[in-house]
Parts: structure tokens; C-alpha cells; sequence
């Protein structure tokens, strides 16, 4: 069993930053992927970041270069600077750990789910 539990959402204006926190216990996860996803109301739950558990990274199109995705595999941590945000960013953001060490994008390569941070960005 992993617990996950994000930190760090909150409101924001447009083009300000914020920067999310997931702290997992119970099992390490130096192993395995971990991934941000993030869901609007009335949208399906989308893919942000990855990040591998040697720290290859891959990113959503729609935040490439203004989101940055890393992880503290000692503490077990993994974070999500978040710059330039936009509306369009508001959302539940969910931290998720991977089944493999691979940094997938899909919903179903993930296992464990935090219950998300809310992150509101005003325009």
C-alpha cells in the first residue's frame, strides 16, 4: 500500500506560480514513476506530468515550459512547480504512483491516487 497526500493548491491570478507537494508513505517509491494529473469539473481526469524513478521527465503539450515536474526519491517526495498559470489550469490536481518505473501518461499506469489539491487560477 502507498499513501499519497498532496499540498500546496490554493488561488492564484493569472501568471502567478504555485508550487504542489506530494509526500507518499508506506512503501518507497525510488522504484517506480510518479505523475501529476489533474481533473476539471465536468472533464475527465488528464495527464500533467511524469517523472521516472531515475528523473526522465515527460509533460502534457497543453503546460510544457511553464510546468516543471521532480522528485526527492530519499524523502519521498515528488513536486510540481507551476508558472505562468492560466485559467484554463484550474483544476484538482492529483499526485499518482506509477506501476512501473516508467513515466506513462495514461490513467491506468498508475495505482495509488492522492484525494488532490485544488488549485484555482483567476483570470
Amino acid at each position: 500500500q502507498v499513501q499519497l497526500v498532496e499540498s500546496g493548491g490554493g488561488l492564484v491570478q493569472a501568471g502567478g506560480s504555485l508550487r504542489l507537494s506530494c509526500a507518499a508513505s508506506g512503501r518507497t517509491f525510488g522504484g517506480y514513476a510518479m505523475g501529476w494529473f489533474r481533473q476539471a469539473p465536468g472533464k475527465d481526469r488528464e495527464f500533467v506530468a511524469a517523472i521516472s524513478w531515475s528523473g526522465g521527465s515527460t509533460y502534457a503539450d497543453s503546460i510544457k515550459g511553464r510546468f516543471t515536474i521532480s522528485r526527492n526519491n530519499a524523502k519521498n517526495t515528488v513536486a510540481l512547480q507551476m508558472n505562468s498559470l492560466k485559467p484554463e489550469d484550474t483544476a484538482l490536481y492529483y499526485c499518482a504512483h506509477g506501476r512501473s518505473r516508467w513515466p506513462g501518461s495514461a490513467v491506468d499506469e498508475y495505482d495509488y491516487w492522492g484525494q488532490g489539491t485544488q488549485v484555482t487560477v483567476s483570470s
